[in-house]
């Protein structure tokens, strides 16, 4: 009696509903590609012009004016 109540495992047409994993498929690289140009692409640039035009040693001295570093004088 209590194997009647459980529904029967599905055996036949499991290959039949591939088209979920290529739809899967598609819609990731969409998103991927999607990211590259939204995201990916700006931040580069954005770090380009930032280093472009980025000054280390100057930091360093307004950084040690401020005296934010307690081994640099």
């Amino acid at each position: 009696m209590a194997s009647s109540s459980l529904t029967k495992p599905q055996m036949c047409g499991l290959l039949s509903h591939h088209f979920h994993i290529v739809r899967a498929f598609i819609v990731s690289l969409g998103d991927a590609t999607f990211y590259m140009f939204a995201v990916a692409e700006p931040r580069k640039k954005a770090y380009a012009y930032f280093y472009r035009n980025y000054d280390s040693i100057k930091d360093f001295e307004e950084m040690r004016k401020a005296s934010m570093f307690q081994s640099a004088r």
